[in-house]
């Protein structure tokens, strides 16, 4: 006789509030996850991926409602556990790993008392144990120094750490089920292969069922047994890893395979305009000399040139602190160079005093990783629109009908400037935001992960239209990313990053084809799906 799933979904239904653009969240889910198994749930933003996970754990917001279906726990009808059911079951038989472990994690607590306050809810093991314990799960997930970690803050730890402790606390008590929400979405690709090799040996070694969400088809292919297709709250497709990427028959699936990225750069012609962007022995350093103290000197960024013509896009590419962040702070005068130069259409903007930054922020813009933090909620578009426009000396009226304009490059109805950020969805207010950033009609655009939270269709979109006003503006554009899928399609040429240091640099495609050194070959590597070739890209091979 077949042994019974670790989780059973049958027919499960939650009902959205009423005025809501459908009636429910999901919509008769049935999938299973077996011991030993890791199951990938895929699909685009509202598709009902987290609402399924959130229901299993017992997580749902007050204004949702599982009217019908089962959930079925090692048998066990989890949505007619009591609320004191459910907090037993939680830690002991299921666990969740969230998205972003800065937000779950509790900033003021040590990272290993919030391991061990697992054990000391649902254990009855002495406080001796319970640390012990904690050092042991710790190792397990391959932490540094354990023991000195214990006593740290979250904020003391990389955002790899951060996680492998989130896993920690969720492994703990060795749940049979383990719920696995975009864990590694904003994770650069070598945290990110260490972080899914990580879940795939514990759940080897421990036989924890898997249930995995993702919109990445890097990760499903490199982790996955089965995966399960969601479109507007219903499965349209489910199967074997294999099935799914090399013949799938869902045309939304087919969609979603088709908008991967794929690594191998398609090819540009070299771009000849006037150079836009030059920097020269760029560095920033940290640190010193304290009013009392020697401090710990770090330098974020060592020596680097990279130049970016007209029309031309470079990206910078490298592990989470590498420097990638801070060279595209400095280009835009956020922080102050410690020493080189930073010349923009023949200015060297890296000394200029306070009193002339206002001018030179006009001809540099930037798009951030995420827009709903930098678009004001309490704004409508239309005002963030033309708020730097207006402040730069045009007319109100004139500026608004700049607005329209290029909500219509960006693929947005003009109407829709009255309108808050919360009403669009994370793609559409990424556009608005590359909106306002045309607003300034800038010299450079510096795209600082621009679309790494975003889903794979809606990245797609996202890149072509940077890609299109880039030729339409003759912009320059800083790509910052760590997707080595994203940069090899939408970069001219690349900068690899280590350290602070620039370790290799030049044509997107001749670096991918023959990197140089051993860091870029190691980025490669790490790639999450590097050896796979999706159905699309297998069927016109």
């Amino acid at each position: 006789m077949a042994e019974a799933p670790v989780l059973d979904l049958k027919g499960l239904t939650v009902e959205l509030p009423r005025g809501s653009d459908r009636p429910h969240a999901i919509e008769g889910i049935t999938f299973s996850v077996d011991a030993g198994q890791i199951v990938c749930v895929v699909g685009e933003s509202g598709s009902g991926k987290s609402v399924t996970a959130q229901t299993v754990m017992g997580l749902l917001p007050r204004e949702l409602n599982a009217s019908a279906g089962q959930v079925l726990l090692q048998g066990e009808d989890v949505l007619k556990a009591t609320a004191s059911r459910l907090r037993d079951l939680r830690g002991t038989r299921m666990a969740m790993i969230f998205q972003e472990p800065m937000t779950a994690l509790n900033p003021v607590m040590k990272v290993g008392d919030q391991i061990a306050e697992v054990l000391e809810i649902h254990t009855e093991l002495s406080e001796a144990d319970r640390r012990n314990r904690a050092l042991q799960i710790m190792r397990a997930v391959q932490l540094p120094e354990p023991e000195r970690l214990l006593g740290a803050y979250p904020h003391q730890l990389s955002g790899g750490q951060r996680q492998r402790i989130m896993i920690a606390a969720a492994l703990v008590l060795d749940p049979a089920l383990l719920i696995a929400d975009e864990p590694t979405t904003a994770l650069d690709v070598t945290t990110q292969a260490q972080i899914l090799r990580l879940i795939r040996e514990l759940q080897e070694r421990r036989g924890t069922g898997v249930l995995f969400i993702t919109h990445d088809f890097g990760v499903v292919a490199e982790i996955a047994h089965r995966v399960v297709v969601m479109q507007s709250g219903r499965v349209v497709e489910m199967g074997l890893r294999d099935d799914i990427l090399r013949r799938p028959q869902s045309e939304y699936t087919r969609m979603l395979i088709g908008s991967v990225p794929s690594l191998k750069p398609p090819a540009r012609a070299p771009k000849l305009g006037n150079t836009a962007l030059a920097m020269e022995g760029l560095s920033k350093t940290y640190g010193g000399k304290g009013l009392f103290r020697r401090g710990r000197v770090v330098r974020a960024v060592e020596n680097v040139d990279i130049t970016v013509r007209r029309g031309e896009t470079v990206g910078i590419v490298g592990e989470s602190g590498s420097g990638k962040t801070t060279v595209a702070r400095c280009v835009a005068r956020l922080i102050e160079p410690t020493s080189g130069s930073i010349r923009i259409d023949n200015v060297d903007v890296a000394r200029l005093p306070e009193s002339r930054l206002r001018t030179h922020r006009r001809h540099v813009q930037i798009v951030f990783q995420d827009p709903y933090r930098s678009l004001n909620p309490r704004r409508t578009v239309g005002a963030s629109i033309i708020e730097g426009p207006v402040n730069f000396g045009l007319a109100h009226a004139e500026a608004m009908k700049r607005a329209s304009r290029l909500m219509a490059l960006v693929g947005l109805a003009p109407d829709a400037l009255d309108r808050y950020p919360h009403r669009f969805s994370g793609g559409q207010r990424q556009r608005i935001a590359i909106a306002r950033a045309l607003a300034m009609e800038p010299t450079l655009l510096i795209a600082d992960e621009p679309v790494s939270a975003l889903d794979v269709s809606v990245q797609a979109q996202v890149l072509k239209l940077l890609d299109d006003v880039r030729q339409r503006f003759d912009l320059a554009v800083l790509f910052i990313t760590h997707d080595l899928r994203v940069a090899a399609q939408i970069c001219d040429r690349i900068a690899v990053m280590q350290r602070g240091i620039v370790v290799e640099q030049g044509p997107t495609a001749e670096v991918f084809a023959a990197p140089s050194h051993a860091y870029t070959r190691a980025l490669f590597e790490a790639a999450p799906g590097r050896n796979v070739q999706f159905g699309l890209a297998a069927d016109a091979a």
